[in-house]
């Protein structure tokens, strides 16, 4: 069986204090740079488990709003959007810099990657501050959304994500958190739905119906309370089927 290498992202920097526990076994990971999350003293501990793992960093602006953990959408203008979210990335970059290394991603957080996934108005914002940005910086983009397709006419180096721990509906967006089946919290239900994903590009939904989709990277979130065991046992999981993570 030939080995296949896809990508784990989690969200870090966000206060859980799990991440020691969670770098050995991604390969990829998003820090909270001050909108929902995180301050300078945050993002330099994250960064510097990143760096000693191995695991590539990326920035994880959201609205400026850590009252709601950035998971609702704010009124604010759209130069008040760019202006935040490049500040947060440029925090981080500070940090980059004095660690000597370099930022691989931008993944937006909460709302504002609900939003500019369908959204023209909010994703043509992370677009500018994408193309602010010198350096081949990827975003991470669900398949299939309004901000994937800007990302290409524009250029800008994608890689679609797809998330582990959480359920879709059958129009390909996920579950919202607010309903009682969101989760995903059973390690075998979570293999079963990355390897379907990876092996055959489909996603099953909470209907039992089957969509496509495009994975390069998955999330699982930080914050998920079973967080640790999760990741840790689908690694070993899908080691065992002859994908990797690199």
């Amino acid at each position: 069986m030939n080995t296949e290498f896809i990508d784990i992202n989690v969200d870090v920097g966000e206060g859980i204090n799990n991440e020691f526990q969670i770098m050995p076994f991604i390969s990829s990971c998003n820090i909270a740079c001050g909108g929902h999350a995180g301050d300078l003293k945050t993002m330099r501990h994250v960064v510097r488990l990143a760096k000693k793992h191995g695991v590539k960093i990326g920035a994880h602006p959201s609205f400026p709003d850590k009252q709601n953990f950035g998971r609702k959408a704010m009124n604010i203008s759209c130069a008040a959007l760019f202006t935040s979210i490049k500040d947060q990335i440029d925090n981080l970059i500070v940090v980059l810099k004095e660690e000597q290394v370099r930022l691989h991603h931008i993944k937006p957080h909460g709302a504002l990657y609900n939003l500019a996934a369908i959204d023209s108005k909010i994703a043509t914002v992370i677009i500018e501050v994408m193309k602010s940005f010198l350096l081949p910086i990827k975003l991470y983009v669900p398949y299939n959304s309004v901000i994937e397709k800007l990302a290409i006419e524009n250029n800008i180096p994608i890689m679609y994500e797809a998330f582990a721990d959480r359920n879709y509906n059958a129009d390909g967006n996920l579950v919202s958190r607010d309903e009682k089946n969101a989760l995903i919290d059973n390690s075998i239900q979570m293999f079963e739905h990355v390897f379907r994903m990876i092996k055959f590009k489909k996603v099953k939904t909470i209907t039992d119906s089957e969509i496509h989709i495009l994975a390069d990277t998955f999330c699982i979130h930080g914050d998920h309370p079973n967080a640790v065991a999760l990741i840790k046992n689908l690694k070993i999981q899908l080691a065992e089927n002859s994908i990797q993570l690199r």
